[in-house]
């Protein structure tokens, strides 16, 4: 009998294939761990600038976990046009933040659901023709968008090891402590641990670092009280307002988040499986990334998105065994529907998740630099990848330079690297004439 056909441990390194259940849970947790924060501060930014209540803002983060996790168990095993079968995780983007802040408060929260209910029909509709478009993203334009994703979140794990932006004790001695030691921990047990264990480094620096946090009393244990035993998402909460200047601005950003995804699968691809997407699995990836958003805004949520954190782990870890990480899924899908899984869950401290993400994010990076490699260092490929990273992340670490542009396009490109990045690096790839070598 073949090591797939059984349930064994060894699985944890091949896409398909029989993990024990006690052996898997732990890599799926650390998935979550990963990015539980960051799947939910996006609403309670956005839900603060529209107003809302604190009692909704706990709602749609429960809403929240439940959508996500349910994009992911159907982005792990598909089904028709639905989904990639590769081990991504879903989770709410922040790349609809700054764009949702311009809507909420010119349009108010309602209009925000309306224009996600129709972006996401649009990113998913758009996914199911990727096959036609995506003849346009030429290797070296995935590379540099990778690429460009690591970098853009190198500043995110910068800002969640100081404490996260915001914090009163941002970049403190204590906050220092937490991310050092987390990251210390992550390091030693990779080195020391035999075997697959190898692959939990990240799990056991995040327990480490809780239990410093919860020595040195940080852990801010406020979100438990008063919450219930279970909770089920609402259908239709806020009634969507469908208004066109609020739909274009998220419709384009969406496009934004559907570059965001080819990336990540790309990158998913490549670094875990050594090989590039199919035009399914893009497609498929596509189609989730849009109507399960859609889904999202008729439970009166956000969008959600393939995270990039979660790719990162898969990158560093080499563990894509899809049943593996569908059990972090039903963890999110139990957060959402238990509150009180969800808020001990939240419990965990930037400066903890900061000290595990810094060498996930960079792992990142490396992966686009390899895709650069394999696509060649020609005089071409150099000219389109040193010009789009030099104007996408320098021009978004100076957003001043675009007040002269409208404020849709400042909304859209002045701070949002990733697609000031894909956006020139398809120009390029199109004007720029094919040396003769490649042409032969």
């Amino acid at each position: 009998m073949s090591t797939k056909s059984k349930a064994d441990v060894k699985n944890i390194y091949n896409l398909d294939g029989r993990v024990p259940v006690a052996k898997a849970v732990p890599f799926g947790l650390q998935h979550i761990l990963a990015m539980f924060v960051a799947n939910i501060t996006p609403i309670i930014i956005v839900t603060g600038m529209c107003g809302l209540s604190a009692s909704e803002t706990a709602t749609l983060i429960q809403t929240a976990m439940i959508i996500a996790g349910i994009g992911s168990l159907i982005q792990l095993f598909p089904f028709w046009k639905f989904g990639s079968g590769l081990p991504i995780i879903m989770g709410v983007s922040f790349t609809f933040v700054s764009v949702f802040a311009y809507v909420g408060t010119n349009y108010g929260y309602e209009a925000i659901i309306g224009a996600v209910i129709v972006g996401g029909i649009v990113e998913g509709l758009l996914g199911f023709f990727a096959k036609y478009w995506r003849k346009i993203i030429s290797p070296i334009v995935a590379a540099s968008v990778v690429t460009a994703i690591g970098f853009s979140l190198l500043t995110v794990g910068a800002n969640s090891f100081a404490g996260g932006n915001g914090a009163a004790d941002f970049g403190s001695a204590q906050n220092w402590l937490l991310g050092c030691v987390t990251l210390v921990c992550c390091i030693g047990f990779n080195i020391l641990a035999k075997g697959h264990y190898k692959q939990l480094s990240v799990l056991f620096g995040l327990v480490v670092g809780y239990i410093l946090a919860l020595c040195l009393g940080v852990v801010d244990f406020s979100a438990l009280e008063g919450i219930g035993i279970v909770s089920l998402p609402k259908i239709m909460p806020y009634t969507p307002v469908f208004n066109i200047d609020a739909i274009i601005a998220v419709a384009l950003i969406f496009l934004v988040s559907a570059t965001e995804t080819i990336g990540d699968t790309t990158a998913l691809a490549a670094t875990a499986l050594g090989r590039e997407p199919t035009d399914k699995e893009i497609s498929g990836s596509l189609a989730v990334d849009g109507f399960v958003s859609s889904l999202s805004a008729c439970f009166g949520c956000m969008p959600v998105t393939s995270f990039s954190q979660n790719v990162g782990l898969v990158a560093m870890t080499k563990v894509v065994n899809r049943f593996t990480i569908a059990t972090g899924a039903c963890i999110m899908i139990i957060a959402g529907l238990f509150p009180a899984v969800g808020a001990i869950l939240a419990t965990l401290p930037e400066a903890v998740l900061g000290g595990c993400t810094i060498m996930m994010f960079g792992t990142i990076v490396v992966s686009g630099m390899q895709m650069v490699a394999k696509c060649g260092f020609s005089q071409r490929n150099i000219t389109i990848l040193a010009l789009s990273l030099s104007i996408g992340l320098g021009f978004t670490q100076v957003p001043q330079i675009f007040a002269g542009f409208p404020q849709l396009f400042q909304t859209i490109f002045a701070e949002n690297c990733v697609a000031v990045v894909f956006v020139l690096a398809i120009i390029l790839n199109l004007v720029m004439p094919k040396e003769k070598e490649e042409q032969q």
